[in-house]
C-alpha cells in the first residue's frame, strides 16, 4: 500500500512555518477564498445567493465527471473518454423512453448500464489488452461520441419529464444538480477512504508492481475503477441533458480535460498514490468560480481559456512545491486527523465570509443609470458570429448601451450557465443566439421568471417565450441555395453538399432548405452529403475525399462560407469553372471569393443586420416600448453581379 509518509522537516511546528504548512496542505482551498475575495470585491453581482448557487449548478456536471475521474487518476492511470461516455449515456437514456416506449425507469438503468459498460470496456483494454489509459480511453472517446451521433441522428432528443427534474429546483431556491453533486461526492469519499478497492486505488497508483505482489488482483480492480468512472459519467450525463431538456449528441464536448483539471487542482498527483474527493469538489469549484467571476467581468471567453490554463499550471507548481516542502498528502484512506480538518474548514469559512462582507462595502450605493444588456453568441470562431457581434456592439456604443458578450463556443451546457449569470446579475435584458433551440428553452423560461427580456437573433427558442426574434430563415435560405445551384447548372447536374456541424439546428434547418429546393429539380443528383463542422479546414478536408470518389462532380452547396472556402480550396483551378459552389451567410471572405469569381454566390443572411436590429429591439423592451414578436431580415443570394452594392 502507498502511505506516502513525507516526514515534516525540522523547525516547521512554529507559527510561521505552521501557518505555510497549513496553506500548502490546502493549497487548492486557499485559492479558492482568494478567488471568492477577489471576486467580490471586484463585481458587486458576485456574492447574491441567485449567483452562488449558480456556480453550484453550473460546477455540478464537472464535480461528479472529476470524482468518476479521481478514481482513475489516483491508481495512475488516466480516462479521456468521460465526456463522450457521459452524452452516450444520456442519449441512451432519451432514445430509449422517448423514441422506444421504453418505461423511465428501465432507461434510466439502460443510461447507467451502458456507462458502466463503456468503463468495463476501457478497463479490459488497459488491464488486459495492456493498451496505455491514454490510447484506450482516447479510442473510447471517439467510439462513444460516434454511437451518441449514430443513435440520435444527429439531432437533440427531447429528455422524459420525470427524469427532467433533476434540473430543477425544490422549493423553488435550491438547485437539484447541487443535491446531486453532493450525494456523488459522498459516495466517492466513501469509496476512497472506507472501501477495499478505495485502498487498492492508491495502493495500485503508488506501486502497482508492489500491489501485485502483495496479492493485490490489479487486473479486477482496474476493471472495476474504469467501470465506477463510467458509472459517474453516465450520472454526470443524465444531470446534463436534465438542464437541457434534451439529450444532446454533442454535450459534455471537452469536458474529459475540465474533469482531469477539477481533479489536479484539487490536489490529485497525475503519478497516482494521492487524491481524495473534497480536493476534488473544491478544483471542480475553483472551475466554475473564474468561469462565473469573469463572465461578470465581462472577459472574452478566450481569455477566460488563458487563465483556466495558467490556473492549472500553478496547480501543479503548487504541488511540486508542497512536495518539497514537505508537506502530507492524504493517501490510502488516511484521510488525516478528521478533527484537524474540520477545523481548517471551519476556519477558512469564517475568514471567507468575514473578508467577503467587509469588501461589500464597496459596491454600497453604487447605482448606474447605463441600460446593462447581454449577449451570448453561440461561437465567435465563426465570421458570421463576430460579424453579429460586431452590429450589435456598434448599436450599443450608438444608442449608450453596456453590452456584454459572451462565447458559448458552440456548448449547449456552457450558454446555459452564462444565460444563468445574466439573468442573476439583473441585466435590463438578454440577446441569445442559442447553441440548440431546445437546450436554451430552460434558462429563457428563468430570465422570463425573472422579468428580464430576452430577445432571440439568427436562432428561435423552443418550448419558451422570447420578446422578440430577430433572424433570417435558415430553411428558406437553404431552399434559395438549392435553387441558385440547380438554376447555375441548367436544372441537371451532379452535386455534393457539406453540411453544418451534427447535432445543431442551423446544420438541420439549413440541410432541410436544401433537400426542399432540391425537390423542384429531378434532374439535379446528390452524389454525397457529409457534415464538416462549419469549419474551413474540415471543408478543405471533406471535399478533397469527396472528390477522389467523385472526380465528375459539378456543384456544391456548403451549409456556410467558411466549408464552401476550404471545397473551393479542394477544388483548385476547378472553382468557379468546371465546379460552381454555393455558400451560405455572406461573411467578407465569402465575399470577396464572388468578387475574384471561385464562389458563385453566397447566401447572405446580413449578420450585422442581426446584431443591430436585436439591440434596438431589447432596448426597446427595457423601455416597454411594444416590439414584434418575429423580425425578419431578408436573405439576399450575393453573386458577382450585384456583390458590389452589398454591405451586410
Amino acid at each position: 500500500m502507498a502511505t506516502d509518509t513525507l516526514k515534516r522537516p525540522a523547525g516547521a511546528s512554529g507559527a510561521p512555518g505552521g501557518l505555510r504548512r497549513l496553506l500548502l496542505d490546502n493549497g487548492a482551498l486557499t485559492a479558492l477564498i482568494v478567488l471568492v475575495i477577489a471576486l467580490s470585491a471586484l463585481s458587486g453581482d458576485f456574492l447574491t445567493t441567485d449567483n452562488l448557487l449558480n456556480i453550484g449548478v453550473q460546477a455540478a456536471v464537472t464535480a461528479i465527471l472529476a470524482f468518476g475521474v479521481t478514481f482513475v487518476i489516483v491508481s495512475a492511470g488516466i480516462d479521456l473518454s468521460v465526456g463522450s461516455v457521459a452524452a452516450l449515456s444520456a442519449t441512451v437514456l432519451a432514445w430509449s423512453a422517448t423514441s422506444h416506449g421504453v418505461p423511465v425507469v428501465l432507461a434510466v438503468l439502460m443510461a447507467v448500464a451502458t456507462g458502466i459498460a463503456a468503463g468495463l470496456v476501457n478497463g479490459f483494454l488497459i488491464a488486459y489488452g495492456k493498451l496505455p489509459p491514454f490510447i484506450a480511453t482516447l479510442a473510447m472517446l471517439s467510439v462513444g461520441r460516434g454511437l451518441a451521433l449514430v443513435i440520435s441522428q444527429g439531432s437533440p432528443i427531447a429528455f422524459p419529464d420525470s427524469v427532467s427534474h433533476l434540473g430543477d429546483t425544490l422549493g423553488g431556491w435550491l438547485p437539484v444538480p447541487v443535491l446531486v453533486m453532493v450525494v456523488m461526492g459522498l459516495i466517492a469519499a466513501f469509496v476512497l477512504g472506507r472501501t477495499y478497492i478505495g485502498r487498492s486505488m492508491y495502493a495500485i497508483g503508488g506501486n502497482e508492481e508492489a500491489a501485485r505482489l502483495s496479492g493485490l488482483r490489479v487486473k479486477r480492480q482496474k476493471l472495476a475503477i474504469y467501470a465506477l468512472s463510467g458509472l459517474f459519467a453516465a450520472a454526470a450525463g443524465i444531470v446534463l441533458a436534465s438542464r437541457l431538456s434534451s439529450a444532446q449528441p454533442q454535450a459534455a464536448d471537452g469536458y474529459e480535460l475540465d474533469a482531469i483539471a477539477a481533479v489536479v487542482i484539487g490536489g490529485a498527483s497525475l503519478a497516482g498514490g494521492t487524491g481524495k474527493a473534497s480536493g476534488t469538489l473544491i478544483g471542480a469549484l475553483i472551475l466554475a468560480v473564474l468561469r462565473n467571476g469573469l463572465n461578470l467581468l465581462s472577459v472574452s471567453a478566450f481569455w477566460q481559456q488563458v487563465v483556466i490554463g495558467v490556473v492549472i499550471a500553478l496547480a501543479v507548481l503548487l504541488d511540486t512545491v508542497r512536495r518539497k516542502a514537505g508537506a502530507t498528502p492524504v493517501a490510502a484512506g488516511t484521510g488525516g486527523p478528521k478533527g484537524k480538518q474540520a477545523v481548517t474548514y471551519a476556519l477558512a469559512a469564517v475568514v471567507t465570509v468575514a473578508v467577503v462582507g467587509a469588501t461589500s462595502f464597496l459596491h454600497g450605493g453604487s447605482s448606474s443609470t447605463t441600460p446593462k444588456m447581454g449577449l451570448s453568441l453561440s461561437t465567435l470562431n465563426n465570421p458570421f458570429f463576430v460579424q453579429i457581434r460586431s452590429g450589435a456592439q456598434a448599436e450599443a456604443k450608438k444608442l449608450g448601451v453596456d453590452l456584454t458578450v459572451t462565447d458559448a463556443q458552440n456548448d449547449a451546457s456552457q450558454q446555459a450557465n452564462q444565460l444563468q449569470n445574466f439573468t442573476s446579475s439583473g441585466l435590463g435584458a438578454i440577446i441569445v443566439n442559442p447553441v440548440d433551440s431546445d437546450a436554451a428553452s430552460n434558462s429563457v423560461k428563468a430570465a422570463d421568471k425573472a422579468k428580464i427580456p430576452v430577445i432571440a437573433v439568427d436562432r428561435g427558442v423552443n418550448h419558451a417565450s422570447v420578446d422578440t426574434l430577430v433572424a433570417s430563415d435558415n430553411v428558406a435560405g437553404g431552399e434559395l441555395a438549392a435553387k441558385t445551384i440547380a438554376e447555375k447548372l441548367g436544372g441537371k447536374g451532379k452535386i455534393v453538399i457539406l453540411q453544418g456541424q451534427a447535432g445543431t439546428s442551423a446544420a438541420r434547418e439549413r440541410a432541410a432548405g436544401f433537400a426542399q429546393g432540391l425537390k423542384a429539380y429531378p434532374g439535379i443528383q446528390v452524389l454525397a452529403q457529409q457534415p464538416a463542422d462549419f469549419d474551413r479546414t474540415k471543408g478543405l478536408d471533406v471535399m478533397s475525399n469527396l472528390l477522389q470518389a467523385h472526380p465528375d462532380v459539378q456543384g456544391v452547396i456548403a451549409a456556410n462560407d467558411e466549408m464552401a472556402l476550404g471545397a473551393i480550396k479542394a477544388l483548385g483551378s476547378k472553382a468557379g469553372r468546371s465546379v460552381q459552389v454555393v455558400g451560405f451567410d455572406g461573411t467578407p471572405d465569402g465575399l470577396s471569393a464572388v468578387k475574384n469569381g471561385t464562389l458563385y454566390a453566397s447566401v447572405a443572411q446580413q449578420p450585422s443586420q442581426l446584431g443591430k436590429i436585436a439591440v434596438d429591439n431589447a432596448l426597446k423592451a427595457v423601455r416597454g416600448d411594444k416590439v414584434d414578436p418575429t423580425v425578419k431580415v431578408p436573405v439576399k443570394v450575393v453573386t458577382k453581379d450585384n456583390v458590389a452594392g452589398f454591405t451586410g
